[in-house]
């Protein structure tokens, strides 16, 4: 009879790194966290969790990545299913839901979007963070695909989704033509076409759609500024994230589109990763 005890420290041999071993026998033991998981060290396996966690090493092994393999991924205060359909979460995206969740606390009520939302996470964010009553948020998609993900981590939200809509288009066709927001939020593809920057983990499993956009990377972002000025309220924000060596060229569209009050912040490793401007008052 074989514990978690000793199939932990096989895993982990196998993987290299405990902490990745422990999220693997997490999900193959069907755990609620790793607290959980931690527990039930001294209990035996079954030949079904075994061949589980047997299939989610080999796929790790191929090169798979590891939050494909899990099939899901924390992202600020909530958990979400992930899978090759949507982009994997990074931390660098965490930081922009926390900016357009910042400047929607400062509109009573508020209406946001969450264009391109992908699995969900910047726009199931603000619904989780934001007070239920008086926000209403759209999260969008053209990718018919990534919104099926994102309707299941919906789900998975409870009452803090009561207030979120989905629609499905490119960019603002997915949401009524009279509607006008207090914030606009969105994680475009921003990557230039050929690129040689990307790893092949990247480009061997993730959607080339969520990642790509022309020649400079800015086929998207420049749709999105050009549209969103018309689209927000007076005095609303628009909040991009963008490509490290985009931020000058970011600047200049949102200047030329009339926005005031633009920014461009960093990431954690000193990079600049997210646009912010607001539509005059007077507009």
């Amino acid at each position: 009879m074989v514990t978690w005890r000793e199939l932990l420290a096989e895993t982990t041999a196998r993987v290299g790194l405990r902490t990745e071993a422990i999220w693997l026998c997490e999900v193959a033991a069907s755990a609620a966290d790793g607290a959980e998981f931690l527990t039930m060290l001294e209990e035996p396996v079954t030949e079904r969790m075994i061949a589980h966690l047997d299939a989610m090493t080999a796929r790790l092994a191929a090169g798979e990545p590891l939050q494909y393999v899990l099939g899901q991924w924390s992202f600020r205060h909530i958990e979400v299913a992930i899978d090759r359909r949507v982009l994997i979460p990074r931390p660098e995206t965490e930081l922009v839901a926390g900016v357009a969740i910042d400047k929607a606390r400062t509109f009573t009520p508020r209406t946001v979007v969450d264009l391109g939302t992908g699995s969900g996470v910047i726009g199931l964010s603000l619904a989780a963070e934001l007070p239920i009553d008086g926000t209403t948020v759209w999260i969008t998609d053209a990718s018919a695909d990534a919104l099926d993900v994102a309707r299941a981590n919906l789900a998975g939200l409870g009452r803090m989704g009561r207030n979120v809509r989905v629609g499905e288009g490119r960019w603002f066709d997915a949401v009524p033509a009279d509607l006008r927001f207090d914030v606009i939020v969105s994680n475009p593809p921003y990557v230039e076409t050929g690129s040689p920057d990307l790893g092949t983990s990247v480009l061997d499993w993730e959607p080339a759609a969520a990642l790509f956009a022309g020649p400079d990377g800015l086929d998207d972002i420049r749709a999105i500024v050009r549209d969103s000025y018309e689209r927000l309220v007076p005095d609303g924000w628009l909040v991009v994230e963008i490509g490290a060596a985009q931020g000058a060229a970011v600047r200049d569209l949102l200047l030329e589109r009339g926005f005031e009050a633009v920014e461009i912040r960093q990431d954690l490793a000193e990079r600049d990763r997210i646009a912010i401007a607001q539509r005059p008052a007077t507009a």
